[in-house]
């Protein structure tokens, strides 16, 4: 589920910088305190936000990502050594009795292949502790997001502290069944270097979703709107049942 972006040491630098309202990772942080999640594990951790925000409130957090650069980055950050970095994706976690299990932004349409989708949860639901929680959210298909990832929409200058100005913009390159791909590119005034990332999403409808969860021994308690963005996503609430109940 690796993107370009945040594999390429230069790109992983910046990312944070480029998308510094995070705002969209209150309503995680509103639901960890919701469950009273002690443990948590967020899958997909990229560069550390979300896990360094729970990791600031006492929670013990293991944070998952493939990407090295990213990590790396998140490992800088101040308070990174209360947080379990582990490189990889949901196949490399250890044994973990967590109370719950995230994955935030796009991390859940960036698995975009069937087998490891369906891996992928079910590491996750291994991980739970019985009646753990996982959540996260995929946009809904319906919203036909990617007609706005185009240049004229997204093109922004960003100045970056000892880096410089940075253009930067989306275009999408290629739209195949739920399989949306597109391309960011950066140009850095400093040197001139032009640096692209392509990534693919996975546009899931709910009831694939549901179905998939099931498949993998998941209750589905709920599914929410994203309070930022109403109307434009899903947010699973999936347990993992305790032993003789639903």
């Amino acid at each position: 589920m690796a993107d370009e972006c945040f594999g390429q040491p230069r790109l992983a630098a910046i990312y944070d910088p480029l998308d510094p309202d995070r705002s969209d990772l209150d309503v995680y942080v509103r639901m960890a305190e919701e469950f009273a999640a002690r443990r948590v594990l967020d899958i997909g951790c990229g560069t550390g936000v979300f896990a360094l925000l729970l990791a600031d409130r006492g929670v013990e957090v293991v944070g998952v990502d493939p990407d090295e650069a990213s990590l790396g980055v998140a490992q800088g950050k101040p308070g990174a050594e209360r947080v379990r970095w582990i490189c990889g994706d949901a196949t490399a976690l250890p044994p973990l009795q967590v109370d719950l299990a995230t994955m935030t932004a796009n991390v859940a349409q960036a698995i975009v292949g069937p087998k490891s989708w369906r891996e992928t949860l079910r590491r996750a639901y291994e991980a739970l502790r019985p009646g753990g929680r996982l959540v996260f959210e995929t946009r809904d298909p319906a919203g036909r997001a990617w007609e706005e990832w185009n240049r004229r929409d997204s093109y922004q200058v960003t100045e970056i502290p000892d880096v410089g100005a940075v253009e930067s913009w989306v275009e999408v390159t290629d739209v195949r069944g739920p399989l949306v791909t597109f391309r960011w590119t950066y140009t850095f005034a400093a040197d001139g270097q032009v640096l692209t990332s392509d990534s693919t999403l996975r546009f899931r409808e709910r009831e694939e979703v549901e179905a998939d969860l099931s498949a993998q021994g998941y209750v589905i308690d709920d599914v929410r709107d994203a309070p930022d963005r109403p109307g434009r996503e899903f947010v699973f609430l999936a347990r993992r049942p305790e032993a003789g109940s639903v």
